[in-house]
């Protein structure tokens, strides 16, 4: 079977290019603007002179270590991994912006890219920020409940033991 004569056709990707069924983070405003600066920090890191390819390195682990953290935050479960991992990529962002700093600094890249990558970057920042703060809000660190959205088994109201059915059961025997 080719590819022009699959079995169905595909889902609608992020940018509707038909190719990819969205995951959850594909979804993310966040993630989008993480692609994007990926694709700016490739160019810098390319314009970069040979003599400092361990800046370009460092640029292009650090850029796309952000779009990549964000993708498992938003695969985790846990409201506390989801925010583990979107300050994780909150602190590649900075790490970016400090090594355009130094870009700018040794004139290895033009002013307006340095401008546009951080003003990209302070846009993911904010995001991520806001959704560490989210995912952090509500959650008590010494309360492992309180990380998973599934309700402890006393706070069902499924039959068994602990359960709200139960406890009523309990009750009516009680007073009969």
């Amino acid at each position: 079977m080719t590819a022009s004569t699959s079995a169905s056709a595909p889902a609608s990707g992020p940018e509707g290019d038909g190719l990819t069924p969205l995951f959850s983070h594909e979804k993310l405003d966040v993630y989008q603007t993480a692609l994007h600066f990926v694709v700016l920090a490739d160019g810098v890191a390319s314009a970069a002179s040979r003599g400092r390819s361990y800046l370009a390195d460092q640029l292009r682990r650090a850029a796309t270590s952000i779009p990549l953290n964000i993708a498992e935050g938003a695969g985790e479960f846990s409201r506390r991994d989801k925010a583990r991992f979107y300050r994780i990529a909150r602190r590649s962002a900075a790490e970016c912006a400090a090594i355009l700093d130094v870009c700018r600094h040794l004139n290895l890249a033009a002013d307006r890219e340095i401008a546009s990558g951080k003003e990209l970057l302070n846009r993911i920042a904010a995001m991520l920020t806001r959704l560490a703060s989210i995912h952090t809000k509500g959650s008590h660190s010494g309360d492992p409940s309180w990380a998973c959205p599934i309700k402890p088994p006393a706070l069902t109201r499924h039959g068994g033991v602990g359960s709200f059915r139960a406890r009523k059961r309990k009750g009516a025997r009680k007073r009969g």
